[in-house]
């Protein structure tokens, strides 16, 4: 069964900078796409960033130039490093691991930019 743990959230002013990370337990992970979503109250989740397992990324186009996704496969973890984070980036993000079309989910960390 995997689990993912998220890590990293907190209350950071416009323009500063977080590291999330997404720990995953299993042997699944260098053979999973990774991904980070985002849910703002009252607003669907939505999907940030992914890195394939050949290490190909994709990011929205609010995030794209900000955030940027990488993994360590040896450490079964994703990251997601944002920065000039700005207050509509508040919300709570979650990572996700897809691994023969089967989706995990973490259970969240509140990022909250504010001044």
């Amino acid at each position: 069964q995997v689990q993912l743990v998220e890590s990293g959230g907190g209350l950071v002013q416009p323009g500063g900078s977080l590291r999330l990370s997404c720990a995953a337990s299993g042997s699944l992970f260098s053979m999973s796409d990774m991904g980070w979503f985002r849910q703002a109250p009252g607003k669907q989740r939505e999907l940030v960033a992914r890195i394939y397992r050949n290490d190909r990324t994709l990011y929205s186009d609010s995030v794209k130039g900000r955030f940027t996704i990488s993994r360590v496969n040896a450490k079964n973890t994703v990251y997601l490093q944002m920065n000039n984070l700005k207050p509509e980036d508040t919300a709570v993000y979650y990572c996700d691991q897809v691994y023969n079309n089967t989706y995990y989910w973490g259970q969240g960390t509140q990022v909250t930019v504010s001044s």
